[in-house]
């Protein structure tokens, strides 16, 4: 885990006060960059849920997730590495709006009746032992200081990238069972899932044609009523294989 690198950095950060890009955009909390392309740690994806059977997956945290996961990491100081972490990420992964919209277009497609839930808010809530959130790139990517979309350069094209996309990526997934779902944000992560599983290097069945939740993504309703039948299937292929070869479910 990169977290005991950059733990010293992250302990001369106030705990009292709103944290700005100037606190946390800095050479302190870096990875790597490549031209105006810039990857820095936040740490809430270092903690993997490894019994999950729902695994949602973005591009790459945005700014606010950011800044939310080192405001939330800092207010629970006062317990054990694991558990930090662990609800850093609970507070932070695809937090704002994005998550509400993430939540209305999962009820929508019907993932908590496949659940037995009454909404996928409770994935984020009282159930979260069933959801592992993470994105293909696990760390922070910005271009030009703004949240890196995927597109400008392509994910294909940024040699920073690969190694995240390629291996640390899928070694994650490699922790958690082969039989759950995951589920895609948007095109450029799903088209990345499919090389990967053409690679060999992803076991787990994922969901096709589910739109990115960013309010950025104006089409999103748009497309989700468009593949809304589809989805719907799918999400119940893959419930009806995965209860029966887990009874427990």
């Amino acid at each position: 885990m990169l977290i005991h690198k950059f733990l010293p950095a992250i302990k001369k950060l106030s705990v009292h006060q709103s944290l700005t890009k100037q606190d946390l955009l800095t050479a302190s909390f870096q990875i790597g960059a490549e031209n105006d392309l810039v990857m820095y740690y936040a740490p809430h994806n270092d903690y993997v849920n490894k019994q999950a059977i729902i695994i949602i997956v973005g591009i790459t945290p945005g700014w606010l997730q950011m800044k939310n996961a080192y405001e939330a990491f800092l207010s629970y100081e006062h317990m054990c590495l694991t558990e930090q972490l662990k609800l850093t990420k609970e507070y932070a992964s695809f937090s704002g709006s994005m998550r509400i919209n993430l939540i209305n277009m999962l009820d929508e497609i019907g993932l908590q009746t496949e659940l037995g839930l009454s909404s996928t808010a409770e994935l984020f809530a009282e159930k979260r032992n069933l959801l592992h959130t993470t994105s293909l790139l696990k760390y922070p990517v910005f271009y030009k200081e703004q949240n890196y979309t995927g597109h400008n350069p392509s994910m294909t094209h940024a040699k920073l990238l690969h190694p995240y996309i390629n291996t640390v990526f899928p070694e994650e997934l490699q922790q958690l069972p082969q039989s759950s779902l995951i589920i895609p944000l948007g095109k450029k992560v799903e088209e990345m899932m499919k090389k990967l599983v053409s690679a060999n290097k992803i076991k787990q069945p994922y969901l096709s044609g589910f739109p990115h939740p960013s309010g950025a993504n104006g089409h999103r309703l748009k497309q989700l009523i468009q593949e809304k039948a589809r989805l719907m299937e799918e999400l119940a292929g893959w419930s009806e294989t995965f209860k029966k070869d887990n009874s427990r479910y």
